[in-house]
């Protein structure tokens, strides 16, 4: 009996101490942040439609040029996201094929009541197929991403239609032989996405600087030197479908994983 009072005061002097050990090992675990959900190199593919607010810069120098507006922008893109160092998934690699407009046009001169022209046209529309490459840097949230692209485009210059008082009928609808067909230039822009997996709506405003003056030099004019650039901004609305899984494990990793625990990993 006298061994037993000691061990028994001792459990009853230790008892508070086991329980607030065991507290703050509990409240330790629920404080663990929950594993953020895995985000795979998926491919994703899309339809995007938008309208083209189009310009473009001359020398010698235009003045009283116009933005005009230009609806009926398609492209469909093929977007395939990978991660930077095999860790950083903030990346994706956009190619496409597209189809838009460009032009000029001129507002009137108040002062002078007169409308400038290039060769007889004071406005003009060029319809251009063009394949643009970007790559892309994205930031992903619940339940949405935020984006940039930047990259570069070639194309053609398909058909034009041009008008003013002075023009040649023949180039109504026709391109001159002195104008360039080949389209070419930097294109880079910005959006955000809402992603409901495996949809995604997308909102993008781009930029498309034209590096081909619609202008071919003629050495033996004294406007060997003059050239059109294209400068036009595109927003576009688009409907992207995941082509693979964009978060959490993949079919094959589940199948990888069931192999392991069967035969184990090598």
């Amino acid at each position: 009996m006298r061994k037993i009072l000691p061990i028994l005061l001792l459990l009853v002097l230790a008892a508070p101490g086991v329980r607030a050990q065991a507290t703050f090992e509990a409240d330790t675990l629920l404080e663990v942040p929950a594993k953020k959900a895995l985000i795979n190199d998926y491919v994703m593919i899309g339809v995007n439609y938008g309208v083209t607010f189009s310009n473009m810069y001359y020398s010698p120098a235009r003045h009283n040029r116009a933005w005009q507006f230009m609806p009926n922008y398609v492209n469909v893109t093929f977007t395939k996201f990978s991660k930077m160092f095999d860790n950083i998934p903030m990346f994706a690699l956009v190619l496409g094929v597209a189809h838009g407009y460009e032009g000029f046009g001129f507002k009137r001169d108040p002062e002078t009541g007169r409308t400038q022209e290039v060769d007889g046209a004071e406005q003009g529309t060029i319809e251009v197929f063009e394949i643009p490459a970007l790559a892309q840097v994205h930031v992903d949230f619940h339940p949405g991403k935020i984006m940039a692209n930047v990259g570069v485009y070639g194309g053609w210059r398909n058909s034009i239609s041009r008008s003013g008082p002075n023009l040649e009928p023949e180039f109504q609808n026709a391109f001159r032989p002195y104008e360039n067909r080949w389209e070419y230039g930097l294109q880079g822009g910005g959006g955000f996405a809402l992603m409901f997996d495996p949809v995604e709506i997308h909102f993008n405003a781009i930029l498309r600087w034209s590096w081909s003056s619609l202008y071919a030099p003629d050495s033996a004019s004294q406007y060997y030197y003059r050239y059109a650039y294209p400068l036009d901004i595109i927003a576009t609305v688009g409907v992207h479908f995941q082509l693979t899984k964009r978060s959490g494990k993949t079919t094959a990793q589940l199948r990888r994983e069931a192999k392991d625990i069967v035969y184990g990993s090598h």
